[in-house]
């Protein structure tokens, strides 16, 4: 049975081959282009194990509240945040919230994912 996983992003290019790339590793992924996306994703019928969503997007939400919002909505999910800022430049994370810097590389990537899920 596939992994459900969201996968935001507001590039679409990113959004796109990142999502592939996801898929071929066995995943189910939805794609969500921004914060309002992701989080009508989340208060949907799909129940999802990990969200991986950037930090700056358009559209008024963060990644920062789209993590809020699974914490609401799927608790039992776990979040990777990516970002192209620093760390220290972050609010303080909750300690289930795992950070990736970017650019990272593919590889990178599905080691955060797996150990989210361990």
């Amino acid at each position: 049975m596939p992994i459900n996983l969201l996968f935001v992003a507001d590039e679409d290019d990113l959004r796109t081959v990142v999502a592939q790339a996801l898929s071929d590793q066995g995943f189910a992924v939805t794609p969500a282009s921004d914060g309002v996306e992701a989080i009508a994703q989340l208060r949907g019928g799909t129940r999802y194990a990990v969200v991986v969503t950037d930090v700056s997007m358009p559209g008024g939400i963060s990644g920062l509240e789209v993590a809020a919002a699974v914490a609401e909505t799927q608790p039992d999910a776990r979040v990777l945040v990516v970002s192209g800022l620093q760390r220290s430049q972050l609010p303080p994370l909750p300690a289930s919230v795992r950070f990736l810097p970017k650019p990272y590389r593919f590889k990178q990537l599905i080691t955060a994912i797996h150990e989210q899920l361990a």
